[in-house]
């Protein structure tokens, strides 16, 4: 088995965890530029001081900051947009929609790094579509939430394209820089603009201490620190198409987590909108 395919899987496992602690800081009504703050300063501080003490160079200081600033905006925009989202979305609807940025990636990495696209891939794309329409479709018929939800999807769209474009520069950064001082240049971006945010999130349903807010981040902060580092290691190693495909299954986590513990209902269309955007994800790997 290859050594990039099993970082691979315990990066889905790790990230699926962390991406239900979204939905945690949703349901706790945390403030979102803080959770996100602490988040980010969490990572910051750990790849900072794993970089010192591995005493590797910088390389390329232009290309570093360029993939890091990329990175840093469109991560940071995906990670506010996801959890704004899942305060108007129920997580069995938000998550499949989001994780389905990796047919962006797909296709990115099929005609920019020439990733053979097979049949199967083909139909996965296609399977991929289908699940936009039917979860949207379902929404809707939430007529007494229809204005939460439309706000909602919008928000979910944003975080799509922001985690296409984050992960297309992760494959820069795993093939290009240092992987510890791309994390550090980054999540340190990434905490000085969810500061920026902190005014323009807030509101009367949020907390006014954030406590909470600032622990869930620094849990999020630990589990992405590992999870992010193996996902650069897988990078640098496969190729994007598949180990994105791989990683893009960590919203089934999510989801079980979110029904065991909030005991979020799963209707049939929901479930078959899980089910067709796992299949999805299983024919991009073949």
């Amino acid at each position: 088995m290859s050594s990039w395919y099993v970082l691979s899987i315990i990066a889905l496992i790790l990230m699926g965890t962390q991406r239900f602690l979204y939905k945690v800081s949703a349901e706790r009504k945390c403030h979102t530029a803080w959770t996100t703050f602490s988040f980010m300063a969490t990572v910051a501080l750990l790849s900072s001081g794993a970089f010192a003490l591995s005493g590797e160079g910088l390389g390329n200081r232009r290309d570093l900051i360029l993939i890091a600033a990329v990175n840093s905006a469109s991560f940071v925009i995906g990670t506010l947009t996801h959890i704004e989202a899942l305060k108007h979305v129920p997580t069995s609807v938000a998550y499949p929609i989001i994780r389905l940025n990796m047919v962006a990636v797909i296709l990115f990495s099929i005609f920019y790094f020439h990733d053979q696209i097979s049949i199967y891939q083909l139909f996965g794309i296609g399977t991929a579509i289908s699940v936009i329409l039917i979860l949207t479709r379902e929404a809707e018929e939430h007529q007494e939430l229809t204005r939460n939800i439309k706000r909602g999807l919008i928000l979910v769209s944003i975080s799509v394209v922001s985690g296409a474009v984050s992960s297309i520069s992760s494959k820069f950064a795993a093939m290009y820089v240092n992987k510890l001082g791309f994390m550090a240049l980054s999540y340190s971006m990434g905490m000085l603009f969810s500061l920026g945010m902190v005014s323009r999130l807030g509101g009367e349903e949020v907390k006014r201490g954030h406590k909470e807010a600032f622990l869930i981040g620094f849990a999020m902060g630990l589990i992405n620190f590992v999870g992010f580092y193996l996902f650069l290691k897988a990078l640098s190693m496969g190729p994007l198409s598949i180990i994105v495909s791989i990683t893009g299954m960590h919203f089934v986590i999510a989801v079980f987590l979110s029904v065991l513990i909030y005991r979020e209902k799963l209707n049939a269309t929901r479930i078959l909108g899980i089910g067709l955007t796992v299949l999805s994800v299983l024919l991009l790997r073949l």
